[in-house]
């Protein structure tokens, strides 16, 4: 049995036909960059989180990038995350000119650990980025009071969930702003690269809106320095259709992962945990082992793609050792990337393939 980390070729035939008219539809029309699919995309999936508005941009890197600069971070500031995440977190905040702070994680959700977050505020912090990991959102609650207190921005990187929610709040309309990846394999993703930032701040989306189109307010004036950030208009008819089945795809996700962790509770292995208040999304399923390069060997063996989401923290890369962070010490972080395991997860996965990959893995296990 050949079983794939991720079938977008599944996902693709179970709407074809609606995803093919899109597509046309965008041809016909020839109007590629920005317009009205942009436009109905953005109303769509801020009416789905149920914010002010939302603007779509190149990627959930110019996201978080175009998050911070309308925030007014800069050189010199301070902007905590966590460590274990995807580079991109960090290196928005360093493409700024700003330095990312790390913190630890929580040992059962990985999720980035508030209380850290307090210690490490300084005279230079302007933000927080939490990033909701796997699909499971991080504390916003707690962050929340932190920001408000210390009169810090929030931005959320919800990049791995759409559709997630904390204490019945969708994830991207917490915080100051929230930004999403729509990249492929994501739970909302588009056939190529495609991101969103979400505010209820009209300030905050106007600037965002300006940077992301070279910083013009007409088609040859520009009031400042911006990017060529802007969202397909092939892309943004694509997530037009995918939103409409998003909480259908959640949902059988959370029952796939339901199942997974029934069929694997007395395995020596660690399972996720889903917090009372929260509502998980399983962008990945992700286990953690010792026996993490026995595991995938023989998981890979049988046919099974696994994965490693992510293999070495932030403050380990040699990117940012090379800035000086050989000092940090996150000895949580350090452990979960060298344990985790991400297993195959999507909504076309059936319960055949489960048993199959989750005897796979008592194999080693016992």
């Amino acid at each position: 049995m050949e079983i794939p980390l991720v079938d977008l070729k599944a996902q693709y035939a179970s709407i074809k036909p609606e995803i093919d008219t899109a597509i046309q539809r965008v041809v016909d029309n020839t109007s590629f960059i920005l317009g009205q699919e942009v436009q109905a995309f953005e109303a769509a999936f801020a009416a789905y989180l149920g914010v002010r508005g939302a603007v779509g941009v190149a990627s959930g890197t110019a996201a978080l990038h175009l998050s911070l600069l309308a925030c007014g971070v800069g050189q010199d500031d301070e902007v905590i995350t966590t460590a274990h995440t995807f580079f991109a977190t960090a290196e928005a905040i360093s493409v700024t000119r700003a330095r990312p702070v790390f913190v630890d994680i929580d040992p059962q959700t990985y999720l980035i650990d508030p209380q850290q977050v307090e210690q490490a505020i300084t005279s230079r912090t302007k933000a927080v980025i939490p990033v909701h990991l796997y699909g499971q959102p991080a504390d916003m609650e707690a962050l929340s009071d932190i920001c408000s207190r210390h009169k810090l921005w929030l931005i959320e990187d919800a990049a791995q969930a759409h559709g997630a929610k904390f204490a019945k709040r969708m994830c991207g309309s917490i915080g100051h702003l929230g930004c999403f990846s729509f990249y492929p394999g994501k739970n909302l993703g588009c056939f190529g690269d495609g991101g969103m930032v979400t505010s209820n701040d009209p300030d905050l989306l106007a600037k965002v809106r300006k940077l992301r189109d070279h910083g013009r307010t007409t088609k040859y004036e520009h009031d400042e320095i911006g990017w060529g950030y802007r969202l397909d208009a092939l892309q943004a008819a694509i997530l037009g259709v995918k939103l409409g089945y998003l909480d259908k795809w959640n949902t059988s996700r959370r029952k796939h992962a339901w199942e997974y962790t029934q069929l694997l509770k007395d395995v020596e292995i660690v399972t996720p945990i889903e917090l009372p208040d929260r509502f998980h999304v399983y962008h990945l399923y992700v286990i953690r082992t010792p026996r993490r390069d026995e595991m995938i060997t023989h998981l890979k063996e049988r046919g099974i793609n696994a994965g490693i989401h992510y293999p070495l923290p932030l403050h380990r890369q040699p990117a940012y050792l090379s800035q000086g962070y050989g000092e940090v010490q996150l000895p949580v972080s350090e452990q979960v990337c060298r344990e985790v395991i991400s297993l195959p997860l999507y909504p076309e996965l059936t319960g055949t393939q489960i048993k199959y990959i989750v005897e796979s893995i008592k194999e080693v296990a016992s």
